[in-house]
C-alpha cells in the first residue's frame, strides 16, 4: 500500500486539535479559485510512502501531542486516497495516536465509509453556502458536502467546519448568519472556524505557469474577521 505523498509537516498547530503532525496528500478532484497550494493537485511528482514509513516519523513527535494532538492528513484531497489513509490510521490507533481528516467532504463511498471508522476529528471545508458559487469557484455540489456532513453526523465523528472569507463572495454578516443557520442541526460540530483568505500563494501559481483565479480579490482586514468571528 503506497500514497501519493506532498510534504510533511513536523509541528502543525492549525490543523485540528492540539499540536499535530500533518501529512498533505497529492492530487485532488477539485479546482477551488482561493486553493493555496495548486502543487498538490497533479500526482505526477508525487514521492510515494507506505503507511509503516509515515508512523515512524509520527512517532518521533508523539512526546509533544499530549491528550489533544496526533496526525493530521491534508491534501490535496485525501479522500482520492481511502484505503492509504485507512491504512496510516489504523497504524496510529496502535500507537494510541489521534487521527484527524482534512478534507473538502466532495466524496463519500464505500472506501470512505471505511476509513472514517479510523477517523477521530474531521476538519471539515464548508466553502460557500449557495451552490451556484460552489459549481462556479469550486468544481462540486454543496449538497454533496451536506451529505458528507450528515454522515459524519450519523456515525458520532466530531467535526470542526472551515470557511475561509472571501471579500465580495462570502464576506457579509448575512453569509456567517446562512453558513450558522445551514449546519446548527449537526450535533457533531464541536467548533466552527472563520479562515481570511490570503494571496501568499501567488507565487506557487507563477512558479506552475498557472492564473491565480483571485489574484484581483482583497484579503479581508483584521477588523471584519473580529466582527465575522463574534457572530459565531
Amino acid at each position: 500500500m503506497l500514497g501519493k505523498i506532498h510534504s510533511f509537516q513536523s509541528l502543525g498547530t492549525l490543523d485540528g486539535p492540539g499540536i499535530r503532525f500533518v501529512v498533505f496528500t497529492k492530487g485532488c478532484n477539485l479546482r477551488c479559485s482561493c486553493c493555496h497550494n495548486p502543487d498538490t493537485w497533479d500526482t505526477h511528482d508525487a514521492k510515494e510512502y507506505e503507511p509503516s514509513e509515515i508512523i515512524k516519523k509520527v512517532v518521533r513527535y508523539k512526546e509533544y501531542f499530549k491528550n489533544e494532538g496526533g496526525i493530521t492528513v491534508s491534501g490535496g484531497e485525501p479522500l482520492l486516497q481511502p484505503k492509504f489513509v485507512k491504512e496510516l490510521f489504523i497504524l496510529a490507533h496502535k500507537e494510541n495516536i489521534n487521527t484527524c481528516l482534512d478534507t473538502s467532504g466532495s466524496i463519500l463511498n464505500e472506501d470512505v465509509k471505511d476509513l472514517l471508522k479510523h477517523v477521530d476529528h474531521v476538519l471539515l471545508d464548508i466553502k460557500y453556502t449557495k451552490n451556484e458559487l460552489y459549481n462556479k469557484y469550486v468544481g462540486c455540489n454543496l449538497n454533496d458536502v451536506l451529505n458528507f456532513l450528515k454522515y459524519l453526523d450519523e456515525q458520532k465523528i466530531t467535526t470542526t467546519i472551515r470557511q475561509v472569507i472571501i471579500p465580495s463572495l462570502n464576506d457579509k454578516k448575512e453569509d456567517v448568519l446562512e453558513l450558522k443557520e445551514l449546519i446548527k442541526d449537526y450535533k457533531c460540530i464541536t467548533k466552527i472556524e472563520l479562515l481570511p483568505f490570503k494571496k501568499i500563494c501567488e507565487v506557487k501559481y507563477d512558479n506552475l505557469n498557472l492564473e491565480f483565479p483571485f489574484k484581483d480579490k482583497e484579503e479581508p482586514s483584521n477588523d471584519l474577521m473580529n466582527e465575522l468571528n463574534k457572530l459565531l
